[in-house]
């Protein structure tokens, strides 16, 4: 895609999933790629594994590849991981926010800190990482993309997962505000909405044939995502293919939020 080689891009959230496979697919585009991860001690060497995974893959495309600690719910961790990359780098030209978490309870017996938790990770961390890329575009006077990797729960109640329902709905407003804010300066701010996607974090119904079939019955194409799709139509957001496309949530989820129920009409 046009405008994306020798680009340099952050992704957070990078080491699974969709971030695995939007990292790969910049770096196909010859993009170099700033991977992110947070580390906890009780998984170390499984983290580790996974970065050493993606990290060849994009080495295998021959550009740059940087794993970059970080937790993004911690603004202290934010600032010093985007002056990292940019100090590896040397500049930054594309950011994802892709770095999200989810906790199921009935609404009723949410913990505060469990809320908190969700919303700092999703919403408040992909806010302090957009700000943090933000003053680096301003300040070298230099357009800029941010992606921002929500849900199609952004507009679909999902009962059981208040706090991520919350803080996707709180993303695309994000998105739509700074859009508009920046949008004169030559930064674009857009977001990606997939639905049901084949992920490791979704293995519970994935590896399950009747759960996958509750699933799928509810997709109007019949069947779900891949994570390369949804990478795919990230890189286009970023390319210079959008360069009109700004402040826009592209739901990427099989006709999901057509709503599959009213396939067949009925009258009230």
């Amino acid at each position: 895609m046009k405008g994306l080689r020798g680009k340099n891009v952050l992704v957070t959230g990078a080491t699974s999933g969709i971030g695995q496979a939007i990292a790969v697919r910049f770096a196909q585009e010859g993009a170099n790629v700033a991977l992110n991860y947070r580390k906890s001690p009780e998984d170390t060497e499984q983290t580790q594994a996974m970065i050493d995974e993606v990290c060849n893959q994009v080495k295998g495309c021959g550009v740059k590849d940087f794993p970059v600690q970080g937790d993004v719910s911690k603004e202290e961790d934010i600032i010093e991981m985007v002056d990292t990359v940019i100090e590896q780098l040397g500049s930054l030209d594309i950011l994802v926010n892709n770095a999200g978490i989810q906790t199921e309870s009935p609404s009723h017996e949410i913990e505060a800190a469990d809320f908190d938790r969700v919303l700092n990770v999703n919403l408040r961390g992909a806010y302090l990482c957009a700000r943090q890329a933000l003053k680096h575009f301003l300040a070298n006077e230099k357009p800029g993309v941010i992606i921002n990797v929500s849900s199609v729960h952004e507009i679909i109640p999902r009962p059981l997962y208040l706090s991520y329902s919350i803080s996707k709905g709180g993303m695309e407003n994000m998105t739509r505000s700074l859009a508009l804010e920046y949008a004169a300066q030559g930064i674009r701010v857009n977001a990606i909405a997939p639905g049901a996607t084949i992920t490791p974090i979704n293995e519970s119904w994935i590896d399950d044939p009747e759960e996958k079939a509750i699933v799928e019955s509810h997709i109007p194409m019949g069947r779900a995502g891949t994570a390369e799709e949804m990478a795919a139509i990230t890189a286009f957001l970023a390319s210079d293919e959008a360069a009109y496309v700004t402040g826009q949530t592209l739901f990427v989820d099989g006709g999901l939020t057509l709503y599959a129920d009213f396939r067949t009409p009925w009258s009230a």
